[in-house]
């Protein structure tokens, strides 16, 4: 698999407002259109450009081993359920779970549902056939605009993903969950210290600067 980076520097595209187009869509879709990753994110068969966070935070963190058994939370569309099929090779599995439907990825098994059920969490450790090597969530709440509440929710959701973490980690297993700058809430990281040899932040080139997201990445898991 060639490197995370897409290169080169592609021609700057403007679009004329269309009617009925509001400003603020009108710069959205300007910036689809100029996004390197998103191009390349097309080119590679991606299903988003998000893929290539994680082969970032991959290319830092070893993550992906061949024959690792990987939970994907709130996977849908599908770009870290993919990156992680290529990175783990034919020996391992990927099981992606989701509230809404999500067309299948090869090779993946995918589950619709909510990971604070019981009832989920028993199916993806069923499709795993026992216990996970990595646990990845890339979910984020709808923002608010609030920087504080933005941030407060943010982290509950990471608190939760980590809930289920905790429960189907396999010993020495590993964990990434979006939080976003001002770092991780110190009750969060605390019990990932206790629980992991290692944690740190990430935040990879494919994100973009303006957004305030970043990875908390903790691996060596250490049960109860």
């Amino acid at each position: 698999m060639k490197g995370p980076l897409p290169g080169g520097r592609g021609v700057t595209t403007r679009l004329r407002t269309a009617k009925g187009r509001t400003t603020a869509s009108q710069k959205w879709l300007e910036r689809q259109l100029n996004d390197p990753y998103v191009r390349a994110a097309q080119a590679r068969g991606f299903r988003s450009r998000a893929a290539f966070k994680l082969l970032e935070i991959d290319e830092r963190a070893k993550l992906l081993k061949p024959g690792a058994r990987v939970v994907d939370l709130g996977a849908a569309p599908g770009g870290w359920t993919q990156v992680a099929l290529e990175r783990i090779g034919p020996a391992g599995k990927v099981v992606a779970l989701d509230l809404l439907p999500m067309d299948p990825v090869p090779g993946s098994i995918v589950l619709q549902g909510d990971f604070q059920d019981a009832a989920a969490e028993q199916a993806v450790l069923a499709a795993l056939a026992g216990q996970a090597d990595l646990v990845l969530s890339d979910m984020a709440p709808n923002t608010t605009g609030h920087n504080a509440t933005d941030h407060l929710r943010i982290i509950a959701l990471a608190e939760l993903a980590l809930d289920f973490a905790l429960k189907v980690l396999a010993p020495g297993g590993g964990f990434v969950a979006k939080v976003l700058q001002g770092g991780t809430e110190k009750a969060l990281l605390d019990l990932l210290k206790q629980r992991f040899a290692t944690v740190r932040h990430v935040k990879p080139p494919a994100s973009r600067k303006d957004s305030a997201e970043l990875y908390v990445v903790a691996t060596g898991f250490r049960p109860g």
